[in-house]
């Protein structure tokens, strides 16, 4: 079971709350003294009993200590955890959002000032506590209104029709896949990917959970993948988790901080991740794709072209012979079972685009295609 780590921030003030609670620790017993015998017990304190018998006792010192540490520890971090909590919820507010709520807080503190005031007037003398109930009331309610009235709005209002996709930085974000991969290093040594390098530290905790999987496969595939960064880092200005706090969530899928973080900050993603890039693209945030990369720098065949090539195998029809280019692209070669082991000039007749890449048809150059005389296969030796 994973426990959460208290910062070091928090460890320190309780440290110094602790300190202040054992020092105090006379004073605070000696009113808890006075406050139950008068208060509760409603029993007026002689002048040899007025005086707590045991406050320096050093038990004392020792109970509040520990218990101002504990105590502290427990609130401090209850703090925090209500600080992040209203940090992500500010984070996933719309830019106009966040300008209507804070114009409707302002409006209302300042709305709130002259009712106040009268409130004072008619009633000089009233209670305190009242008093403060009601201009607390009066800041609440008429700061909601405000904010509702502009939120009803927001069609007129200037700031809401100038929001649009944030500011382009610039700022390359590379997911888990496309770091495991690995053609991502050869592409930025290659001048292809300008801008700056980022790694949320997200994607850096999943590529390590891979590296420590039980699975062979999976950890060898992480642990090429810190391999990447460890070069990508050695040549490059790489940024880790600076900008994390725009997807700060942690019960969020990758993917889906992957594209919230890209568009609080106007980056743009670089995977090979085939579905983020679609959820990307539907949110309007720009992916570099490798895949799309790599198939745009293959080499254009055009029908009646020839090649030059081996036949590397028999292909699944009879007859057919099959070879690859230096890219891999897989050619299927009419009537060229003949010639496996042999490299042979290639007639290019068709080129087929599918999901997975090309595929080129072709027939073998100068031999006649109803010509159904085939060398057979030599035996190899057992």
């Amino acid at each position: 079971m994973n426990r959460e780590k208290k910062p070091t921030a928090v460890v320190m003030l309780s440290v110094i709350i602790a300190i202040i609670a054992a020092v105090n620790a006379p004073v605070i017993q000696q009113w808890a003294y006075e406050f139950v015998n008068e208060t509760i017990t409603k029993r007026d304190l002689v002048a040899e009993t007025k005086n707590y018998a045991y406050r320096n006792s050093p038990l004392g010192f020792i109970g509040f200590g520990a218990l101002g540490f504990i105590g502290s520890q427990g609130i401090l971090m209850l703090l925090r955890r209500i600080g992040e909590m209203i940090t992500r919820r500010w984070d996933r507010m719309a830019m106009v959002d966040k300008v209507n709520l804070f114009l409707g807080v302002i409006m209302g503190i300042i709305v709130s000032l002259p009712l106040m005031d009268f409130f004072q007037t008619i009633n000089p003398d009233g209670n305190r506590a009242i008093a403060a109930t009601i201009r607390i009331a009066l800041i609440v309610g008429l700061s909601s209104l405000s904010i509702y009235a502009l939120r009803s709005m927001e069609e007129v209002l200037p700031w809401a029709n100038a929001q649009g996709r944030p500011k382009q930085t610039n700022l390359k974000i590379l997911d888990t896949n496309v770091i495991i991969d690995g053609r991502i290093y050869e592409v930025a040594r290659s001048g292809f990917l300008e801008g700056r390098l980022y790694i949320p530290k997200f994607v850096l905790e999943e590529l390590q959970h891979i590296a420590d999987s039980p699975d062979a496969l999976r950890r060898q595939r992480g642990r090429r993948g810190l391999d990447v960064l460890q070069l990508l880092q050695a040549e490059f200005p790489l940024e880790v988790g600076t900008y994390d706090r725009h997807a700060s969530d942690e019960r969020e899928e990758v993917d889906s901080r992957l594209v919230r973080l890209a568009r609080a900050v106007g980056g743009e993603l670089v995977t090979n991740d085939v579905n983020l890039n679609r959820v990307a693209a539907l949110q309007s945030v720009r992916v570099l794709n490798l895949n799309d990369l790599a198939m745009a720098l293959k080499p254009t065949v055009l029908p009646r072209e020839s090649l030059s090539l081996m036949v590397a195998r028999e292909g699944n029809q009879p007859g057919q012979g099959v070879g690859y280019l230096d890219d891999g692209t897989m050619v299927v070669i009419e009537n060229g079972r003949r010639y496996i082991g042999d490299v042979v000039d290639v007639v290019v007749s068709q080129v087929i685009q599918t999901e997975r890449g090309k595929m080129i048809f072709g027939e073998v150059s100068g031999v006649d295609p109803d010509d159904r005389s085939f060398r057979k296969p030599k035996k190899q030796d057992a």
